[in-house]
């Protein structure tokens, strides 16, 4: 749920008095010379330099009335996105994502906003955001990250013929997706918010994982990056299901009027044996799972909430690889697997409906066994609850991904060199470009 109507206009009116170039609606477009220049590696190092410089200028704080605000992106739960540049780098443009301290407060939201920037502050990956400041003033909160100006995945699949992506794209997109949330998940964090809204498109055409004011931060005790020995089963189905679980706890359903009955939510069979691993066994795996962490928080979005939120269980980091298979789930067919009538029932249906693939389009078997086993309602059964993102990489889907070198990868979609101009661009009616 976004912001109040009131409290987006007042922000825009505030900001607009003091740094404002021109209407949110009408940009002047010849702001900087350099406007139409597309964002690269290049323009990372002088955004990172004119910060610098404004803070030594400034006596070591930057300032609001350093930064010049071109247009809000988009708004979300606590706060609204501009596209902003600093006014002594025009043309190299920026996200700027601006809170409203009391109504943060009045929210009793100020601790989302600042677990956001302190796990900003920790992140070093290719593709996960670059914090490039926080700035502060008696109103706002500001934090400034890279612009990314390929939209957002949910978005660009509405671009594709059939709504859709291929199999190729989508195994390139969760590939990228993985790699981030096995570097969040060895920082010592869950994400819980995954879906195509929140993974960005780089001007290269990788991916930028963004938006983490939902993510439980851990504590150092509860980060278990580790070697161990490899315990993988024979087959993927076999991961996704095998067991030595113990059962959950019982206890009732979360939902109003919940179709499950008030027991636990969870009816895992017997321990099954291990099947003894071909091969390879006994090879030490490199696991980053903060397994030990646990939340009740009821946090997400509906269509894409874990089982084990819904149903007050609990949930750790498996939560993620469940959201992994809805997202892969709806890149693929356009729609997530288990969306109801209304959000009440499509609770209920990740709690107690079986999941079912659509006929069309006809994919591939080793798809939709992935999609199966991240998709497995018990969450210690689920692929990756136990050896994480390595028994992910291993799937077959992934086969052929050199892991270390998905940068070096081809995207299947490049965007445009970035102008200002595209902002009023109307060659996409009815599917307008969200930024963030």
């Amino acid at each position: 749920m976004g912001q109040p109507p009131s409290l987006v206009d007042d922000l825009a009116d505030d900001l607009n008095s003091m740094s404002f170039s021109s209407s949110a609606t009408d940009i002047n477009c010849s702001t900087s010379s350099s406007s139409d220049a597309p964002i690269s590696g290049r323009v990372q190092a002088s955004l990172s330099e004119a910060i610098r410089r404004a803070r030594s200028e400034s006596g070591g704080t930057l300032a609001m009335t350093d930064l010049r605000f071109l247009r809000r992106l988009g708004s979300g739960d606590i706060g609204s996105v501009y596209l902003a540049e600093m006014k002594c780098a025009e043309g190299y443009m920026l996200a700027a994502k601006v809170m409203d301290k009391k109504e943060l407060e009045g929210r009793s939201k100020e601790g989302r906003a600042k677990t956001e920037i302190e796990i900003l502050e920790m992140m070093d990956h290719p593709f996960l955001p670059k914090l490039y400041a926080s700035v502060e003033s008696e109103r706002w909160s500001c934090i400034i990250t890279e612009f990314c100006p390929g939209g957002d995945l949910h978005v660009l699949r509405q671009r594709q013929p059939g709504k859709r992506f291929d199999e190729a794209a989508v195994r390139f997109y969760a590939s990228e997706v993985l790699v981030a949330l096995e570097y969040v998940h060895m920082m010592g964090i869950v994400y819980r918010d995954l879906k195509p809204e929140n993974v960005l498109v780089r001007s290269d055409g990788h991916i930028m994982l963004t938006d983490f004011d939902l993510s439980l931060k851990c504590d150092a005790s509860s980060t278990t990056a580790q070697l161990v020995t490899d315990r993988l089963p024979s087959s993927p189905s076999d991961a996704a299901r095998s067991g030595g679980a113990p059962p959950f706890t019982s206890s009732s359903c979360i939902l109003p009027n919940c179709i499950v009955p008030a027991v636990s939510c969870f009816h895992p069979k017997g321990r099954r044996k291990k099947k003894p691993r071909r091969g390879c066994a006994g090879l030490p795996e490199f696991v980053a799972e903060p397994v030990d962490v646990r939340s009740m928080s009821f946090v997400g979005t509906h269509e894409y909430l874990a089982p084990e939120i819904v149903s007050g269980e609990g949930h750790g980091c498996t939560v993620d690889w469940w959201t992994l298979g809805v997202f892969v789930f709806e890149l693929l067919y356009g729609f997530t697997p288990f969306r109801g009538t209304d959000n009440e029932m499509t609770l209920a249906n990740i709690v107690a409906r079986a999941l079912e693939f659509p006929k069309e389009p006809p994919v591939s078997s080793n798809v939709r066994d992935l999609i199966a086993g991240l998709l497995v309602k018990d969450p210690a059964r689920r692929l990756g609850s136990t050896m994480g993102a390595a028994a992910i990489k291993r799937h077959p889907f992934f086969h052929g991904i050199n892991w270390a070198l998905l940068r070096c990868m081809t995207p299947p979609y490049t965007p445009p060199p970035f102008s200002l101009r595209e902002l009023s661009d109307d060659s996409y009616p009815g599917t307008p470009v969200e930024y963030y």
